[in-house]
């Protein structure tokens, strides 16, 4: 058999989730590591971050949980409790079970990144979880009318008054350096993968961190990047495929070598739910400029179940987790 393959996914969130899902799969072809974005401020990791002072354990939750086994019905019960969210209880009610964990095993092991790594033992996680900086960083959008917004979540879900005005630069603050782990892994991997997720909050939020454009343009990977299904208010309305695109490339330096482009349509009723807050199917206007574009079926034909309990705006229309991975496959 041939050498295993070196496959980094940068993001955060549900998107990444469903990606390192699908991958995880093919644990014979590939070593896995998830670099996440630390710039969540949201829902219960920024109730939690406010509280205790740590790094934002959100996106690390989604990613050990995509990763952990699942061959058999009590490691299947431990990922299912790792994502389990109250709906009650004063105190309680919005947060996730393994959010509670990771800052649990912080405050006995030390740091962050001991607890990622014990909860990762604990799930049996096939592959790394790596946070993308280990400095307390919050996420800084500037808009076209010169307004600065500071804030994840403020960014992920604003007010009406920036739903009309596009972001035109995107930092952190204070200034932070990729982690050495990072580094590493972008540096050794054969394919990153940036993507699906919210442009801004979750893809861009990673590579804004110093170290991080450097890194995966001095690494020789296959970099491909994953098109979101449907705009965002407040950050991609009227953004095609193109534009996506675009934007990686002014903040990394680097156009992506392939770009997954999903071609299903859309269920109609769907649309319409996203219609009513002016978000649409992203267009696919991107031609073959530089970067390999993929066509190809992606969508996931399950309807997205909400959470009780959860008061963040969550996504209803997703990839396949198994139709991402097997295109994704390929290009290794």
């Amino acid at each position: 058999m041939a050498d295993k393959k070196n496959i980094v996914v940068i993001g955060g969130g549900t998107g990444t989730h469903t990606v390192l899902q699908g991958l995880k799969r093919y644990q014979k072809q590939a070593h896995l590591s998830a670099v996440v974005t630390m710039a969540d401020s949201g829902g219960s990791t920024g109730r939690l971050r406010d509280e205790f002072g740590y790094l934002p354990v959100g996106d690390v939750r989604m990613a050990l949980a995509a990763l952990a086994s699942d061959i058999d019905h009590h490691e299947e019960l431990l990922r299912e409790l790792f994502l389990y969210r109250f709906d009650k209880g004063n105190g309680l009610s919005g947060h996730n079970f393994g959010n509670l964990l990771l800052v649990a095993l912080t405050d006995i092991l030390g740091s962050e990144e001991s607890a990622i790594r014990a909860a990762g033992k604990l799930l049996r996680v096939q592959g790394r979880v790596i946070p993308v900086t280990t400095e307390k960083v919050h996420l800084v959008a500037e808009y076209a009318d010169g307004v600065h917004i500071t804030g994840e979540h403020d960014i992920d879900e604003p007010d009406s008054a920036r739903h009309a005005h596009s972001i035109t630069n995107l930092t952190v603050t204070p200034q932070a350096t990729i982690s050495e782990r990072a580094e590493d892994a972008l540096l050794q991997a054969d394919l990153i993968i940036l993507g699906p997720g919210d442009l801004y909050t979750s893809v861009l939020a990673n590579v804004v961190v110093d170290g991080v454009a450097e890194a995966i343009c001095n690494s020789s990977a296959h970099l491909v990047y994953v098109s979101n299904l449907m705009t965002k208010l407040g950050q991609t309305i009227g953004m095609g495929v193109a534009e996506h695109v675009s934007e990686l490339k002014k903040y990394i330096g680097r156009t992506p070598d392939s770009v997954l482009v999903n071609t299903t349509p859309f269920p109609a009723e769907l649309k319409q739910k996203y219609a009513v807050s002016d978000e649409y199917p992203v267009e696919f206007n991107l031609e073959s400029n530089g970067c390999r574009v993929i066509p190809a079926d992606l969508l996931a034909t399950e309807a997205v179940q909400t959470t009780s309990g959860d008061t963040l705006k969550r996504s209803l229309i997703r990839h396949d987790s198994r139709k991402l991975a097997r295109k994704l496959i390929e290009l290794i």
